[in-house]
């Protein structure tokens, strides 16, 4: 009986054949499916590329849109697809090749030169309008309806409802709407390439046709700057602007991008630089550039948007310590349509290595904002450092801050910089003054310092007359280490005023010490630092961007004058 109840070596072989398939399979199959659909993803990919590579159009990617979104060819809901950054198209990605023939983009030049600058038509889009838009004829509320309706026009932003649109809407000429006054027609472009064609320069005659309040603007944003919101608000200005207006200096050099500025009337370019204060540095040093080859009629007024993480010289000039797309792109263009001119000083800051057998050319840099030798520099040395490992890492403001606490708090127990009045001497317009026991020493142009801070002025009944940009002098002050400067930071201690000077050298008499212009930091052996007046650059200020500093600074001021 036992016998006949054990199975046979061959059952139990072919089980066991059964268990290893099965098992095979359950391994074999979810990697096969997974293979097959990466190569099916890659395969659209190169397809997708393809059409953007050979496009008109601006397409970019995106897995979620913001808001309801249908495609602008089948009329369906999607969720993902691809948008276009000039004239705002969204598509599913089975519809994009159909998109990209039916629709044309926002065109940059017009195709000829028969239709005045005044005289160009309505280029209307249909579907995903803004939300809380308004139509031109009713003055009802425009896409509320779950589905692709009513009308855009790519150039005035006006929107108009699928009833109320009719053929006098169609053929009726386009004013370019709210920023008419900062948008470069087509037409103007092509009239200009017609001039130079015939060697003609007098592009006044053009401009007059505009307006006399016609200011173009040019957008330069730092894609990679801060929180990396440099690409998003580049299709946003592309969406409201001409798109060659608009710029991203990591890929067009600013040098390159402000010679649209030379096919513009003299004096009315203004340019707007989305970045931190390195990426205006950036711009400012290009504009110096277009002086020294002769064309200073064509210098613009520059506007900065703060992107980056201490936005100093933006605070001084009235926009904001920082952005983070808290208003809208249309309001940050009313803004600079608002903003009023004014000069920026601009230093020479000379290094000489000491030495006899020193053959190297001193280094020279250009400062807006400040120059600083002790802990403070010390901090933006081993952030710098830091950075360049890993810059991925360091995209939020928040975080960036925090690692800046993290060096401060080590240098209040490590003392890095301690004793520097016997390391250093100082001189303010040639005379040489005496230090106590500091850790750093700070060379001010502007107002502001250290993410917001009002080091000059300061706190408390002593009064100061408020540091300005533009008076060609320098303010210097002294701290005790990094604790005072976090005392500094949060209002509970003043620095070491130790005057102002148009002209200040300092001499490192021996080590290395960390120092920094504008933030970017080095370390630095024995030499000699000389700061001279280099330039004036030419600013935008927006005054309804002001502090509670900037508030109290100039009741303060208007105080002191009323006692005088």
């Amino acid at each position: 009986m036992e016998a006949e109840r054990r199975p046979a070596p061959h059952e139990g072989l072919f089980a066991d054949g059964h268990l290893v398939l099965w098992t095979l399979c359950s391994v074999l199959l979810p990697v096969f499916i997974t293979f097959w659909c990466s190569l099916q993803r890659s395969r659209r990919q190169l397809h997708r590329r393809d059409i953007f590579r050979k496009s008109k159009h601006g397409w970019r990617d995106t897995d979620l849109f913001s808001q309801p979104t249908y495609c602008c060819v089948c009329a369906q809901h999607i969720l993902l697809g691809a948008f276009c950054d000039c004239c705002g198209l969204r598509v599913d990605e089975g519809c994009l090749k159909k998109a990209d023939k039916r629709f044309p983009c926002k065109e940059i030049m017009l195709k000829s030169d028969a239709r005045a600058p005044d005289a160009m038509p309505h280029h209307w889009i249909r579907g995903n309008v803004p939300l809380c838009s308004c139509c031109v004829v009713c003055k009802q509320q425009c896409g509320s309806q779950p589905k692709l309706c009513d009308y855009r026009c790519i150039w005035c932003q006006k929107t108009v409802h699928d009833e109320c649109m009719k053929n006098s809407l169609k053929n009726e000429k386009c004013d370019f709407g709210e920023f008419r006054n900062l948008i470069i027609p087509p037409s103007y472009l092509t009239s200009i390439n017609q001039m130079r064609k015939d060697k003609k320069t007098d592009y006044a005659v053009l401009a007059s046709k505009l307006g006399k309040q016609w200011t173009p603007l040019i957008i330069l944003a730092n894609s990679r700057s801060g929180t990396n919101m440099g690409e998003g608000l580049l299709g946003e200005f592309r969406i409201l602007l001409n798109p060659v207006q608009v710029f991203d200096v990591t890929k067009t050099p600013p040098i390159k991008a402000l010679q649209l500025c030379t096919l513009l009337p003299y004096h009315s370019a203004r340019v707007l630089v989305c970045g931190g204060d390195g990426t205006v540095g950036w711009v400012l040093d290009a504009v110096d550039e277009m002086k020294m080859k002769g064309q200073e009629k064509y210098i613009p007024q520059v506007a900065v948007l703060p992107l980056g993480t201490g936005n100093d010289l933006s605070n001084t000039l009235g926009w904001g310590t920082g952005y983070a797309g808290e208003i809208p792109v249309a309001q940050v263009l009313r803004n600079v349509m608002e903003a009023d001119g004014i000069k920026l000083d601009r230093w020479k800051v000379q290094v000489t290595n000491k030495g006899y057998y020193n053959l190297r050319k001193p280094k020279e840099f250009t400062m807006n904002n400040y120059f600083s030798v002790g802990p403070d520099a010390l901090m933006a040395l081993n952030f710098h450092a830091h950075r360049e490992k890993a810059p991925s890492l360091f995209s939020s403001r928040i975080l960036n801050k925090a690692v800046y606490l993290f060096y401060g708090t080590k240098d209040c127990l490590v003392q890095e910089c301690k004793d520097l009045n016997k390391k250093i001497e100082l001189e303010l317009d040639g005379e040489r003054v005496e230090l106590p026991n500091l850790e750093g020493i700070i060379v001010l142009n502007i107002g502001y310092w250290g993410g917001g801070c009002r080091l000059w002025e300061g706190m408390g009944d002593e009064t100061y007359p408020l540091a300005r940009h533009d008076d060609g002098l320098l303010e210097v002050v002294g701290v005790y280490g990094s604790f005072h400067c976090a005392q500094i930071q949060v209002k509970l201690a003043n620095p070491f005023r130790i005057g102002q000077a148009h002209t200040v050298r300092l001499i490192l008499k021996c080590s290395m010490m960390p120092m920094q212009v504008d933030g970017e930091p080095w370390a630095q052996g024995p030499c000699t630092v000389t700061i001279t007046h280099k330039t004036h650059a030419l600013m935008l200020y927006f005054s309804g961007e002001q502090t509670d500093d900037d508030i109290s600074s100039t009741s303060d001021q208007e105080d002191i004058k009323e006692t005088e």
